[in-house]
């Protein structure tokens, strides 16, 4: 049996679609281009006509003194903070963004993790013709996707630490990241009769195939590091990725805001934003055993009617990531509208006030809004991508089924037709073995080799250690994210009311 096989020709089809046809066709492009409006700063010449600024002005030296001071700085003149101008709006197309911070940056992300997902749905329908043995090449690139979102988050974190100001980005940062280490300390320690992540249960698996694999070397090994350790680790690991998601949480929860200020006549879309921000509630709560497990599939001795079975209740648990994903890009164009209003916004706010400001001023402050663009697309799309990848790995490597999801009945029908096929492949396989000659000999015990290394790698990193460890990662992703989101929601809320 090949080592990559069929996964080998979807990673390299792949990978030649997403270098020839992104600069044809790009997801992320399409998603924003066309779709959204931003406003345009006001010129000069319209800022001095609804100030009642004329071109002349002043006398003799200083009348002189002042043009050339108008003419080296450009635009040295002020205008009274209560001007009545209008904005005007122009459609956001492909021309506009290729200028803006970070286009690159999430026109690669967007396209990466589209090729990502085609290649592992490729995947997951060749793997349920049978059971296979290679390296599960999909997850080679739910990796990479899960690297690159990382990569961004950490890039984007780092910006609010090297640019000029009061340093109030920092210090948020660093107050967050003790705040999640705390709270990662105390969800650590809870029992998994509680939060049902299985990390204890995984761990010790984990270190039980360690020690066999060291035994079977001939070496004598306590095994890895004890769980105190391992759990410190992880509690140090869940803080950097909260501090990761601080901005991004306080972002999207001022795009909410925003969002529903800009809905409020239809009801039907304040339901759906409303739904979008605490759907992470309810897929948080699935992991609290009490509330959920214990009452959905009547584990415990009070519950009387079972709504689903064991499998069927894993499986819509790690499908809830993908539907949050799917609302989230749906609903995208339109939480990415409410930040472009901004600039509207800053002007009807700014007019309430006393004053004179710069003309520069004035447009820097509407312009700043559209440069920032893809900065909060990022801010926005980046943590959801984060977890649904999250999910798709601790599917696969914790082998869950899809199929579950539709049943017991139709479970055992996959399995069955998993089943026939691989005998038929093996039958196959024997007959055309037998027409084989020596030359292939020499492949075949490499093959062997390394599917026995794959073996004991697996018997290391079992299922059940990865079931324990994505389910810790996806959970905490989630609510680290949906916390500082709360706190952005209902800062700006307050803000606003008052």
């Amino acid at each position: 049996m090949a080592v990559l096989g069929a996964q080998l020709v979807f990673s390299l089809i792949i990978l030649s679609f997403l270098q020839k046809l992104s600069p044809y066709f790009s997801f992320g492009r399409w998603l924003i281009c066309n779709k959204l409006v931003r406003y345009l700063h006001p010129t000069d010449e319209s800022l001095r006509k609804a100030a009642g600024i004329s071109h002349g002005g002043g006398r003799g030296k200083g009348k002189q003194f002042d043009n050339k001071k108008n003419v080296a700085n450009g635009s040295d003149f002020t205008v009274p903070r209560s001007i009545d101008i209008d904005l005007d709006t122009a459609k956001v197309e492909l021309s506009d963004l290729v200028h803006l911070r970070y286009f690159p940056d999430y026109q690669w992300l967007m396209d990466f993790c589209v090729s990502a997902f085609i290649v592992y749905i490729l995947t997951e329908i060749y793997y349920a013709l049978g059971p296979r043995t290679e390296l599960n090449m999909s997850m080679l690139w739910c990796l990479l996707a899960v690297g690159f979102c990382l990569r961004i988050l950490f890039q984007q974190t780092s910006m609010y630490f090297t640019t000029k100001g009061d340093g109030w980005e920092m210090i948020l940062c660093f107050l967050f990241g003790f705040f999640f280490l705390v709270s990662a300390m105390g969800i650590l320690v809870v029992d998994e009769s509680i939060l049902e992540f299985g990390l204890e249960s995984g761990y010790k698996n984990f270190s039980e195939g360690a020690q066999a694999f060291l035994k079977l070397q001939g070496i004598e090994s306590q095994g890895p590091v004890s769980l105190l350790t391992f759990k410190i680790i992880l509690a140090l690991l869940s803080a950097l990725v909260g501090a990761l998601l601080t901005f991004p949480g306080l972002r999207y929860g001022r795009l909410h805001i925003s969002a529903l200020k800009y809905s409020q006549e239809n009801y039907f879309k304040q339901v759906i934003l409303h739904l979008n921000f605490i759907l992470p509630v309810v897929i948080l709560f699935l992991w609290v055993k009490p509330i959920a497990r214990q009452v959905i599939c009547a584990t415990h001795w009070k519950s009387k009617y079972k709504v689903l079975g064991e499998a069927e209740f894993e499986s819509i648990r790690i499908l809830l990531f993908s539907f949050l994903l799917i609302i989230r890009l749906l609903l995208m164009p339109m939480h990415l509208q409410g930040y472009l209003n901004m600039a509207y916004e800053n002007i009807e706010n700014m007019r309430k006030e006393s004053g004179r400001i710069s003309a520069l001023e004035l447009q820097r402050s509407i312009a700043r809004i559209f440069y920032y663009l893809c900065v909060v697309g990022l801010q926005y799309i980046t943590p959801v991508l984060l977890l649904f990848f999250l999910s798709l790995m601790q599917k696969t490597l914790g082998e869950y089924s899809w199929s579950a999801t539709f049943g017991e009945s139709f479970q055992t029908y996959i399995s069955s037709f998993s089943e026939s096929n691989v005998a038929a492949s093996e039958s196959a396989t024997t007959a055309t073995s037998n027409n084989a000659t020596a030359t292939y000999d020499s492949i075949a015990e490499t093959a062997a080799q390394f599917s026995w290394a794959l073996t004991n790698l697996r018997q290391i990193f079992s299922s059940h250690w990865y079931r324990g460890l994505f389910a810790y990662l996806t959970w905490w992703v989630c609510a680290s994210w949906f916390t500082t989101s709360a706190f952005g929601a209902y800062y700006v809320s307050t803000l606003t009311a008052n």
